[in-house]
């Protein structure tokens, strides 16, 4: 009898020794396979330096954004001004730089509005399916069948040029996408063994879906969300170059190039800054999402 219970006992321990350590041998074996992609690590790095430019932009760039110096029109770089000055004298690394708050704002916080919405309705559609998962998916199929980008141009326009509205529209814009993704991952996650075995132990809906479905679909929700969010920058810097984003003087990299487009032959540095952070940036994050995928689904392909 005490041999059985000693063996109960020390199944029991190499069992919950096991799953304390295939976690972290999962990510240690994601983690190498990120270092084989240098360049991954190396997008991860560049958007967390944005991250802390947009956070820390007050210490960075000291000066008034909006501050005009009218001896120091369109200047090129210099010492005193490195990224040049624009057609009103205003220093373009400030610009730049506060300029990544409104892009990261925009980017983060669409697409964080885009999955509040777009994944409960995903969830809702595959999980009980019928004539719910229909009404939900023929709307979604009408939403998509607008450009996402005239789409957030409409509702910009509706609703009115700013920052906040641009915000809105880019995550109304990018929901049908979450809304499909969440759907086919439910249907997928929803017909393995654990699941029907939590289900016949007697769990209920709510526990199902809160448990057992989307924590196994988050991390692929994490890997879409990266790169959606450069898509979201980019749609920002099109609405404010169109006027119907964030509005002057406030920086935005979109109205830096609004107003650098007059003078491309005279001060080009005026297009350079802008255009180089939106396309580093944007390159960065989807650098950064392949890594991230690997990390979070470490399996030999």
């Amino acid at each position: 009898m005490s041999d059985a219970s000693g063996s109960a006992t020390a199944a029991t321990g190499v069992a919950t020794a096991r799953d304390h350590t295939e976690p972290a041998g999962a990510l240690r074996r994601g983690w190498r396979r990120v270092r084989r992609r240098p360049v991954s690590v190396l997008g991860g790095a560049i958007v967390l330096l944005f991250v802390a430019t947009a956070l820390g932009a007050p210490w960075i760039a000291r000066t008034d954004p909006a501050a005009t110096d009218w001896s120091q029109i369109r200047k090129p770089p210099s010492a005193a001004h490195p990224f040049g000055t624009d057609d009103l004298g205003r220093d373009a690394f400030t610009r730049v730089v506060w300029g990544s708050r409104v892009s990261m704002q925009a980017g983060v916080l669409s697409i964080l509005l885009a999955i509040a919405v777009g994944v409960p309705l995903g969830l809702v559609a595959g999980y009980y399916g019928g004539a719910l998962d229909q009404v939900i998916m023929r709307l979604t199929d009408a939403w998509l069948a607008f450009p996402f980008l005239i789409l957030a141009i409409g509702l910009v326009t509706i609703m009115g040029p700013s920052l906040t509205n641009a915000t809105i529209a880019i995550g109304l814009g990018a929901t049908p996408t979450y809304i499909r993704l969440t759907r086919g991952l439910v249907l997928a996650t929803a017909a393995e063994d654990y699941v029907q075995g939590a289900r016949a132990l007697g769990a209920g809906d709510a526990r199902l879906m809160a448990r057992h479905i989307l924590p196994n679909i988050f991390s692929t929700l994490l890997v879409q969300a990266t790169v959606s969010i450069p898509i979201a920058i980019i749609a920002e810097a099109v609405l404010s170059f169109l006027g119907l984003g964030v509005q002057p003087p406030t920086p935005s990299w979109g109205t830096m190039l609004n107003a650098a487009q007059q003078f491309l032959d005279s001060a080009p540095w005026m297009a350079w800054w802008p255009g180089v952070a939106i396309f580093v940036l944007t390159l960065s994050f989807n650098l950064a999402g392949d890594g991230l995928r690997d990390l979070l689904d470490p399996k030999d392909y």
